[in-house]
């Protein structure tokens, strides 16, 4: 399945999260990081998922950009 990722740059490294997996999110120092461990823990949260018989959330976050 593809999941939309959002990167996030703070003061002090960076987050990731997917929209559609309520409270699944990753922080590291640089974003190269923070990419492999929103891999990892996606792919590590839905085999517990389906270990666990729970529906796997089907992917439905889209994006935009705005201009104002």
């Amino acid at each position: 399945m593809k999941y939309l990722i959002v990167y996030e740059k703070s003061a002090t490294g960076w987050g990731a999260y997917a929209p559609d997996l309520p409270g699944l999110g990753v922080a590291g120092e640089s974003l190269e990081e923070v990419k492999q461990l929103i891999r990892e823990a996606i792919e590590f949260h839905l085999e517990g998922m389906h270990q666990h018989g729970d529906a796997i959330p089907v992917p439905a976050a889209t994006t935009e950009y705005i201009t104002v």
